[in-house]
């Protein structure tokens, strides 16, 4: 039986070649067959995969991916005389050099380097959880000592949030350090330059509203990067309370080309508020900065309806993209969706753009 089998199999082995070999079209079909087959089980798994993942929830953008970087960083801007404008410091005189024009072209490419690194977003993060976690009650030790005890791993290579800080309360509760606790011990042992043990008073709510009357916006955020850690809630409730008070006033010139416009914008689309910075951009003729506004406002709220008419004209975008017409068909197209969908300025924004519109018809008729 079992020859039989494995001659009947070389048997029609040997017919296969035959047959595929003398007939090339029908060679051409079988292969042809064979990859259409293996294709076909490919696109019923993409399609089943698609499926799968269609009934799970979008995944929201985060601040750190690359393409809302690239964005933030766009809409940022980059003047150098802001970045490198002259600061309170110790008089020195200044310094002269003569160059050559290749010479003048490498250090500004160098100075443009430099800006860049200095226009590095600081992080955005979720604020961070209490830690209650209590490791012992020795109620035996109740009553031996009247003051808090504090136990501090200081050795040296360990990442101040691995660092092990633990405290013994008076009633014999050994618990771990609370993050403001931990940040004194940290600042205690290792000092960071311009950190103080005790927040000033400068970062009180009551407070804030005095140097937001000064325009000192820039000045409060860099003070709090360097008091506070990034997801703690006193830094997270300063930036806020700074970017409510731009967003008010309309003051968003005070933090473009600064290291914390992204910061801002972030927060504004996250929270439905770009109306205010959206006219700001069409009223200085930012129309690219304006149009990455609402793209970033559309891919953090896909749900929106900005975001599902956007999709929808999408593909006569594509149609429109090779001509410069059609490039500023699309720029009012993208701010005219938002405008009649989502906006809650719809008729200052409708102005701005109507403004816009003429300032390019007029330079337009005049050449």
């Amino acid at each position: 039986m079992r020859c039989y089998f494995r001659g009947k199999m070389a048997a029609f082995r040997s017919m296969r070649i035959l047959f595929c070999s003398n007939v090339p079209q029908v060679r051409d079909a079988y292969f042809g067959s064979y990859v259409f087959y293996r294709c076909a089980k490919r696109a019923l798994c993409t399609k089943i995969t698609n499926a799968d993942t269609a009934s799970q929830p979008m995944q929201k953008p985060q601040f750190t991916d690359e393409e809302i970087q690239r964005m933030l960083v766009k809409m940022t801007g980059l003047n150098l005389q802001k970045i490198f404008r002259p600061v309170k410091q110790e008089h020195k005189p200044p310094t002269y050099k003569l160059m050559t024009d290749s010479q003048l072209e490498k250090a500004t490419q160098n100075a443009i380097q430099v800006a860049q690194e200095r226009l590095q977003f600081p992080p955005v993060l979720v604020e961070r959880k209490p830690i209650t976690d209590i490791l012992a009650e020795d109620r035996f030790l109740e009553g031996t000592e009247t003051a808090k005890l504090v136990i501090t791993d200081i050795n040296y290579g360990i990442a101040h949030r691995e660092r092990f800080i633990v405290v013994r309360e008076p009633n014999g509760v050994l618990r771990k350090a609370t993050w403001e606790e931990r940040d004194r011990m940290i600042q205690v042992y290792f000092p960071r330059e311009g950190r103080r043990l005790t927040p000033v008073p400068l970062f009180k709510d009551e407070n804030l509203g005095i140097h937001f009357n000064q325009d000192r916006h820039e000045y409060l955020l860099e003070l709090c990067l360097l008091q506070f850690e990034p997801d703690s809630p006193d830094y997270i409730r300063v930036h806020h309370q700074t970017y409510k008070d731009i967003d008010k006033r309309g003051k968003y010139e005070l933090l473009r080309s600064t290291r914390h416009f992204g910061g801002m914008t972030w927060y504004l689309v996250n929270n439905k508020l770009i109306d205010g910075l959206l006219i700001d951009m069409l009223q200085r003729y930012l129309m690219e900065d304006a149009v990455n506004l609402v793209k970033l406002y559309n891919m953090v709220h896909p749900e929106s309806e900005s975001a599902k008419q956007a999709r929808e004209c999408s593909a006569e975008a594509f149609d429109l993209i090779k001509q410069e017409s059609g490039k500023r068909a699309i720029i009012y197209t993208v701010i005219k969706v938002y405008v009649n969908t989502d906006a809650q300025k719809a008729g200052y924004i409708e102005l701005a753009l109507q403004s816009h519109q003429e300032v390019l018809h007029s330079s337009a008729s005049a050449t």
